[in-house]
Formats: C-alpha cells, sequence, structure tokens
C-alpha cells in the first residue's frame, strides 16, 4: 500500500446517478475497506464555505493563551467533551500499555443530539472566537448527514437493505474532535508521536486533514508505515474497530498513527484535523452482521454493547499523571478576552 492506492472514491453518483452508478460506488466504497480499512471521498456533499469557516475558528481557538484554553478543560478529565491540553491522553496506551503522551492539544464536542433534546451531560462551549459555537453547530449537522449517507452506503456495500444501519444512527454516537498538532521547537522524547499507534474505537471515522508536514500513516499487511494522501477536497473514511467487528473484519481497522515532522524543517509544521468519530447509538449490541458470517466463517467476536467499548477504550487512553481537576480555571466564571 502506498500513496497512489489508497483509494478515492467519489460519492457524486449518490445524489444523481442511477441504481446501477450507486451501486458501483457502494462497490468501489466496500472494497476500499476490505483491503486497506482507509478511503479518501470526493463530492461528499460538504459545503466548502463551511469546510474553510470551520477551520479558521478552530485556528482562532487555538492560537490562544493556554490559560484562556485550560477554563473550557472538563471538571472529570475525560475525553468526551472540552478542551484536552498536550499531554492529558495516550491513545497508544490502548495496545502497548504505558507510552509518551501524544503532542497535540484538542477541542470536543460529544453527542449534540441529546444535547439539544437537554439530555445527557452538557457539551462545553468556549465563548472565544464568537462564532465558534455557532459554527460547530453547523459543522455537527454537517457531519450527520454525510454519516447517514455513508451508513446508507455501507449497508449496500455489505449486501444488506440500504436502511439496515437506520435505527441504530437515528441518535448516533458522533463526536467531533479538532486536534490541533502544535509546532515542535524541542525533539520529542524518544517513541513521542504527534498521534501514536491506534486503532479507533468505534464504527466510521471521517477526518479532513490538512497539507502540513508531519500526518497520518497507516501500517500496511506487510507491517511497513505508509503515508496517506488525500486530494484537496477530500474526507478521509477509516474503519473502528466496532465497524470491524460488526463485520466480522471483513472491513479492515487499520493500525494507523500521526508523526513527527522532521526536524529539518524550518517555518510553521502546525496542522489541525478536523475529526468526526461516529457509531452506533451507545445501547446497540454490535453482533456480526448476517452477511458477514456463515459455517465456514462464524462470528469472531462476542456482541458487545457499543457505549460500554467506547467508554473502556477512551478510560484506556487517557493519562494519569495529569492535574488535578480543582488546579484547574472554572470554565463557567473565567473568560478570554482575547480577539482573532
Amino acid at each position: 500500500m502506498s500513496l497512489d492506492t489508497i483509494p478515492v472514491v467519489d460519492l457524486g453518483p449518490l445524489l444523481t446517478g442511477d441504481a446501477a452508478s450507486q451501486h458501483e460506488v457502494a462497490r468501489q466504497f466496500g472494497e476500499a475497506l476490505e483491503t486497506c480499512g482507509f478511503a479518501s471521498i470526493v463530492n461528499h456533499g460538504v459545503d466548502a464555505s463551511l469546510i474553510k469557516r470551520m477551520y479558521a475558528e478552530a485556528e482562532c481557538f487555538f492560537a490562544g493563551p493556554l490559560a484562556d484554553k485550560l477554563a473550557w478543560t472538563p471538571p472529570e478529565q475525560t475525553k468526551g467533551r472540552g478542551y484536552l491540553p498536550v499531554g492529558i491522553e495516550s491513545v497508544a496506551a490502548t495496545l502497548a500499555g504505558e507510552t509518551p503522551p501524544d503532542l497535540c492539544e484538542a477541542l470536543v464536542f460529544a453527542s449534540l443530539q441529546r444535547e439539544r433534546a437537554g439530555q445527557g451531560l452538557p457539551n462545553i462551549w468556549p465563548t472565544e472566537p464568537p462564532r465558534l459555537g455557532e459554527t460547530v453547530n453547523a459543522w455537527f449537522d454537517a457531519m450527520y448527514a454525510l454519516c447517514q449517507r455513508l451508513m446508507r452506503l455501507s449497508a449496500v456495500a455489505l449486501q444488506l437493505p440500504d436502511d439496515y444501519f437506520a435505527a441504530s444512527y437515528r441518535e448516533p454516537s458522533l463526536t467531533l474532535r479538532f486536534v490541533n498538532y502544535p509546532d515542535q521547537p524541542d525533539a520529542p522524547c524518544a517513541g513521542q508521536l504527534r498521534y501514536g499507534a491506534h486503532h479507533d474505537y468505534g464504527g466510521l471515522t471521517i477526518l479532513r486533514p490538512d497539507q502540513a508536514p508531519g500526518g497520518l500513516q497507516v501500517c500496511s499487511l506487510d507491517g511497513q508505515w505508509r503515508d496517506v494522501g488525500a486530494p484537496a477536497d477530500a474526507f478521509v473514511i477509516n474503519v473502528g474497530d466496532l465497524m470491524a467487528r460488526w463485520t466480522n473484519d471483513r472491513w479492515r481497522s487499520t493500525l494507523h498513527r500521526v508523526v513527527n515532522p522532521p526536524r529539518t524543517l524550518t517555518g510553521s509544521t502546525r496542522r489541525l484535523s478536523l475529526v468526526a468519530f461516529t457509531g452506533p447509538s451507545c445501547d446497540t449490541e454490535v453482533a456480526c452482521l448476517p452477511s458477514c458470517c456463515s459455517s465456514e466463517q462464524p462470528p469472531r467476536y462476542t456482541p458487545v454493547a457499543a457505549g460500554a467499548y467506547i467508554r473502556a477504550k477512551l478510560d484506556q487512553s487517557m493519562q494519569l499523571s495529569t492535574p488535578a481537576a480543582d488546579s484547574l480555571p472554572a470554565h463557567a466564571t473565567n473568560r478570554s478576552t482575547r480577539s482573532c
């Protein structure tokens, strides 16, 4: 697998094509997720002006002073919402035990559908930049719509009725994670990466990367790490553990990481990624799909509850040596005054 063999799938026929064209898109999408677990999608229907605006708002937030950003850190010190500073997590710990913390910071929003209905734990909403909340809500709606299209496409690709996943994804587990990988003026510790080697935990991950150095790599079947590139207007889609379990490993949850930029580079190497982690609603039982098992290929995994599986992975990835919750500023009373 190399840059040239990460498939690019054109979703245009889903909106305008006939049934035969739509089934061909589903075939290409399914083949990509079977062979390498990754695909780039173009003509995806997400408005280009919204993408530009979301990037700008996220960049403005991360450009602020650390003290301002820490005001929006959740008191429970989890990955589920709010601002996560550098050093608070290590995703490679889900596979390799204790590892150096990842060299990234993030702003996380989860389950906006439930929040809008007054259910569950509310998200933490920074007040600066002023239009951040408005843009995040629009971005959530766009990612929700794209997720619905991808799950209909997935059902067809897996030889299931196109509405097979509709009930499980009516109120999906959809988490937005805006990830900033800062410049690295000092050399990382041994084995420390921007984001350590890991498998995603949920259904399909939707990633909008940028073109900065020090980016995404995937581990091929022969154990070699390969760079992943995508067309400038594309999203990158990859398979998470729950989808792999659902498909009996027919679709691959591929090991991947975000590497450090070369130390020889001059100028800024900051990188920003817009990520949407999607999955079924928390109470969904993920058991082998009927089209993915047979007497010759019995189910490999016992059924799991989607929410419990994700929570266990999130807990495992959090660093234990983070600041105590009472040492952080109270986000309810601390407000940033900077502007962009």
